[in-house]
Parts: structure tokens; sequence; C-alpha cells
């Protein structure tokens, strides 16, 4: 009988040790716990958000758990037709809390079937705010209002579900593929168009220059040649008046330094050959210089008498 009083005692503290386990729980401080009997919540407590052991009826209650904490859905590229009809590749995201345990228990049941409808809220936000918005004010001018928006209303649509939308973002705003693609074959074009003209003004202006510069060395060259002449004039008209006033001055002297002049050119060495009397008028300062001078003189008197 003692042995059997023992199981029974043993079997009772299993079970009492297994009812305590099924009876305690434990909510962290990144959840909130929604205690149900039957699938309907307790009354008095039914929605736990304080951290800590809980206590709950075994085999008649249970727990569900939820994130407190900030959740985000984010949407596929989404294709939306702006005002101005130009279509456009938006990509999105809400982030967003719990506010209402048991209403989110009761119709989305759990994070991912909240996600599934909270995507398809924003989807329809974002078509409805950025239809009513051109290009220009969804890529630049007033994007933060339409953030804001695309918040508001989805925000109202997520208090079905229990959930506060606390941000929505559009992270990026692309046309199409095909669009874009036509785009930027434009924009290559037009740049194209663009460095054609400028290449064709920078030819224009480099031959304008081109021939500015040759003009001006024409001018230049033309000028030096006029001034170079006019020098060379005044040094040969100077030249003839010095040769003039000497032989004015000493003409016997005038006749024997141009005689001498002619010699020099006359005999260089191995360019030269003369067949020529040694009598003839060329030589006379060789053979006899002052009967030579004075002829020249006696024939020079003759001509100045004629000149008078």
């Amino acid at each position: 009988m003692r042995s059997g009083l023992l199981f029974t005692l043993a079997i009772a503290a299993l079970l009492t040790v297994i009812g305590l386990a099924g009876a305690l729980f434990t909510v962290s401080q990144t959840e909130q716990a929604l205690v149900l009997r039957f699938g309907e919540p307790v009354a008095g407590r039914g929605l736990i958000t304080q951290p800590g052991l809980h206590f709950k009826i075994p085999l008649i209650e249970n727990v569900v758990t939820f994130d407190n904490r900030i959740l985000d859905v984010e949407s596929p590229n989404l294709e939306v037709l702006a005002a101005d009809n130009q279509r456009l590749e938006v990509d999105s995201f809400i982030r967003y809390r719990i506010i209402d345990a048991l209403r989110f228990y009761q119709t989305v049941n759990s994070v991912m079937g909240a996600n599934n409808q909270l995507g398809s809220v924003l989807n329809s936000a974002v078509r409805r705010v950025l239809s009513e918005a051109n290009q220009q004010q969804i890529v630049r001018d007033e994007r933060a209002a339409l953030m804001v928006k695309i918040k508001e209303q989805a925000d109202r649509e997520a208090r079905k579900f229990g959930v506060q939308v606390v941000d929505a973002r559009i992270r990026r705003v692309d046309l199409p593929q095909q669009i874009s693609e036509k785009v930027y074959g434009r924009m290559q074009t037009e740049r194209q168009r663009e460095a054609a003209e400028y290449r064709a003004q920078g030819s224009e202006q480099a031959q304008k220059i081109t021939a500015k510069a040759d003009r001006d060395v024409i001018v230049l060259k033309a000028e030096a040649q006029r001034q170079a002449d006019q020098t060379k004039g005044e040094g040969d008209a100077e030249r003839n008046r010095i040769f003039a006033e000497a032989f004015g001055r000493d003409p016997d002297f005038f006749a024997f330094y141009r005689s001498m002049q002619a010699y020099e050119s006359a005999f260089k060495p191995g360019e030269t050959r003369f067949l020529i009397s040694p009598r003839s008028e060329f030589f006379r300062f060789f053979s006899a210089p002052e009967a030579s001078a004075a002829q020249s003189v006696s024939q020079s008197e003759p001509e100045r008498s004629q000149k008078k």
C-alpha cells in the first residue's frame, strides 16, 4: 500500500508541476499579450502590456503575443499615372504599430496578415494622392506634402485593423523602363545636337581667328617690307650723297677707290678668268697711277667745260 501511495503522490506532483508550467507565461518588453478564453478576451486581464511573469488557466485560456514596436510594410514598384498623364514607378513604404491588440487579432490575426492588408492600403493611398499631382510636384516641389497625405489616408484605413500608421515615405520615383529609354534617347540626341552646334561655332571662330591672323601677318609683312625699302632707299641715298661729296672733294682719290673696289670684286680666287690687254683702261692704276690720275683729270675738264 505504501508503494501505491508513493506512486499516486508522484503522479499528483507531476500533474501539479505541469499545471503550474501551463499556468505561467512571460511577456517581454517588446511584446503585448492577449489572454483568450475560448477565443474571447478574458474580462479584466485580457490585454497585458506590462512585461514580466503572468498567470492563466491551463487548458482553458491561451495567450497570443504581438510586437509593440514600430513595424514597416514596403510596397513593390507601383506604376502610377500622374495628373499630367505621366507614368511613374513609385517605391514607397509605411511604418505602423499595433494600438488595439484585440481588433488586430480579430481582423488580421497576425503581423503577416496585417502586412498584406496594409500593403493594399498603401498602394491605394499612393495611387489616389499621386494621381492628383504632376511629375514635377511628385519628384521635387511637393514631395513632402504628398507623403503627409499618403500617411493620413493610409492611417484612416489602417485604424480598422487596430494599427496606427506613424510614417509614410516615397523612397524613389522613376519613369518606366521603356519611357526612360526614350527620354534618355531624346536627351542624348539633344546633347549631340548641342555638341555639334558648339563644335560648328568653335570651327567658325577658329576660321575667323585664323583669317584675321593671316591678314595681320600679311599687313605686318607689307608694313615691314615698306619700312625696309624706305630705310634701304634712305641708306642708298645717303651713300650716294657721301660718294658724290667725296668725288667733289677729290676726284682722283674717288676714282682710285672705286677701281680698288672693282679689283677686289673681279679678282676672287678660283672664280675669274680674264683675257684682256695689260694696257687696258681697267689696269691704269697698276702701270702709272699718277699718269692715269692726270689723264682722268684732263679728260674730266673738257666734260666739265661742255657741261658749262
